[in-house]
């Protein structure tokens, strides 16, 4: 029952429509008692969708080693099928907006929040293998740059303001990508590099100052 009734709150989001739980139990031709029983309120009926939608990716996993191909393995599997499920996930987006708005203005009451945020367990998977390279401040900062052209947000931006088509919106993001990463780095040997630098002057100071020293004669 809760999958017919989860097939057909999915259906109405690819028509465009934010189903409430009644819509969905009149969909599925159920009482709305039986809709309430398996979602109690229309952000748990969201996010459902959304998890339903996303699945396969949720479960994403990569045996590479090496970062930028991992992202890429992500991006290229993810995206056709955020593509397939736009309008359920930025339904999720209207949703969550909306909520935003009505918090905002003191008119959301005890409704449960959307939970959004399954990018942040996938960019952190995808780019694990930094972990050990980058320090933690690095790596946070990364996966919080990824986070820009991965989701929903990405494709309104790409898509809907810059007419991309799926393929190109991808290329964009993939190239975004590995500029990220390669720059993570690049900061990070840099930074290394600078604090050796630092390390040997101060080495050398330090000799020069005990050389100083033994040169002073006590009176």
């Amino acid at each position: 029952m809760r999958k017919i009734m989860l097939d057909a709150g999915m259906l109405l989001m690819q028509n465009g429509i934010i189903p409430s739980v009644s819509d969905v139990a009149e969909a599925a031709q159920v009482s709305r008692a039986t809709a309430y029983r398996y979602f109690a309120t229309q952000a748990s009926l969201i996010q459902a969708a959304v998890d339903e939608a996303l699945g396969p990716i949720l479960a994403w996993k990569s045996e590479s080693q090496d970062p930028e191909e991992r992202v890429t393995q992500l991006v290229t599997f993810a995206y056709p099928r955020m593509e397939f499920y736009e309008a359920t996930l930025k339904a999720a987006l209207r949703l969550a907006l909306d909520q935003w708005a009505r918090k905002h203005a003191g008119t959301l009451g005890d409704e449960a929040p959307m939970v959004r945020g399954h990018r942040i367990a996938l960019l952190n998977s995808a780019v694990a293998p930094l972990k050990g390279i980058l320090n933690r401040q690095g790596f946070d900062r990364l996966t919080q740059a990824l986070s820009l052209i991965f989701g929903t947000e990405a494709f309104v931006v790409l898509k809907d303001i810059w007419g991309l088509d799926r393929k190109r919106a991808q290329e964009v993001a993939l190239w975004t990508c590995h500029a990220l990463i390669q720059a993570a780095l690049a900061e990070e040997s840099t930074g290394k590099a600078r604090a050796g630098t630092a390390r040997r002057n101060g080495a050398r100071s330090g000799s020069a100052l005990l050389k100083k020293g033994s040169r002073v004669k006590i009176k």
